[in-house]
């Protein structure tokens, strides 16, 4: 007979790969049905993850889709942490670009006597 997986609850493997700053974050995204595992929607953060399974969730304003490599041991720095996994994310080429000032807005003083002017000069 073959040796069982090893196995750890989902909330805290998400806690351990710094997915998200809290444990509670990570049962809360979970029960709200917001995370995937292997295509299949999970409600109880309890629910066992292991080297293999595929991950899908939001994070911010992007879908994450994570492959889980390994479990972790704790909850140790940035670099160790993106050892537990390999991030499948479709990257997007560019982010969308800010908004730009269109020179609007409220007119200096030069601008508004300039108005002013234009406005009286229309009267005559």
């Amino acid at each position: 007979m073959s040796e069982p997986r090893p196995r750890l609850r989902l909330d805290k493997w998400l806690w351990q790969a710094r997915f998200f700053k809290t444990r509670s974050l990570a049962a809360k995204q979970v029960s709200g049905g917001h995370v995937r595992i292997n295509g299949q929607k999970v409600l109880k953060p309890a629910q066992a993850v292991g080297p293999g399974d595929v991950l899908t969730f939001a994070q911010a304003r992007t879908v994450r889709v994570v492959r889980v490599d390994q479990l972790g041991e704790r909850r140790g720095p940035a670099p160790e942490a993106q050892t537990l996994y390999t991030d499948l994310t479709e990257k997007q080429d560019k982010p969308p670009p800010n908004p730009r000032f269109e020179g609007k807005g409220r007119p200096d003083k030069h601008q508004r006597r300039a108005l002013d002017l234009s406005r009286r000069q229309g009267t005559d």
